[in-house]
């Protein structure tokens, strides 16, 4: 039922959604690949969609880690309230990652560890993209890492003026295949 609610989804908001169907569970393993769950106290993610990833950062964290699921569709947050709900520690969100800074201060997040993205930074407006990823890299500091997947490398320029480290990775069993982009500032 979710791809199909992912379909209907993007055929009624395609620049937002960004996507024809759920990710992988082999794009998600790439996604979570460098998170340090031991160490980790806060995790962001935008664009959650019906929580593929999410599913992989719940199953992974350690018991204290706190998790905010940042989505601005409504059908979406819907479906995660409802899949996560009694989820200790886990702050869903219906509203946009532009406006994160705000989010993180109401939920008390002195910081962030790591921000997982599933936004699709090609088909949104630039100057959007560009202050989701200035508030980004404030929050995740020098110590943070911001992990997002893309379907082609045609925004990684974009990314790069905001992160001084970009490792890239291919997940060819994705549909359509993907690039992961793990970035950093350390």
């Amino acid at each position: 039922m979710n791809s199909f609610l992912f379909l209907f989804q993007y055929v009624v908001q395609p620049r937002t959604v960004g996507a024809v169907w759920p990710s992988s569970k082999y794009l998600a393993q790439k996604m979570i690949h460098h998170i340090d769950f031991e160490n980790a106290d806060y995790i962001v993610e935008y664009g959650p969609g019906t929580g593929v990833f999410t599913d992989q950062i719940i199953e992974n964290r350690s018991g204290n880690t706190s998790i905010m699921l940042i989505e601005r569709n409504q059908e979406f947050y819907r479906l995660l309230k409802e899949k996560y709900k009694g989820e200790q520690n886990l702050f869903i969100i219906h509203g946009s990652a532009d406006e994160v800074e705000k989010y993180v201060s109401k939920y008390g997040f002195p910081y962030i560890d790591y921000v997982v993205s599933g936004l699709p930074f090609a088909s949104l407006p630039k100057c959007v993209s560009n202050d989701i990823l200035i508030k980004t890299k404030q929050l995740l500091g020098s110590h943070g890492k911001f992990v997002a997947f893309q379907y082609t490398r045609y925004k990684l320029k974009m990314i790069h003026q905001y992160f001084q480290r970009i490792e890239v990775k291919r997940e060819f069993r994705n549909t359509p295949p993907a690039c992961v982009f793990t970035c950093s500032n350390e």
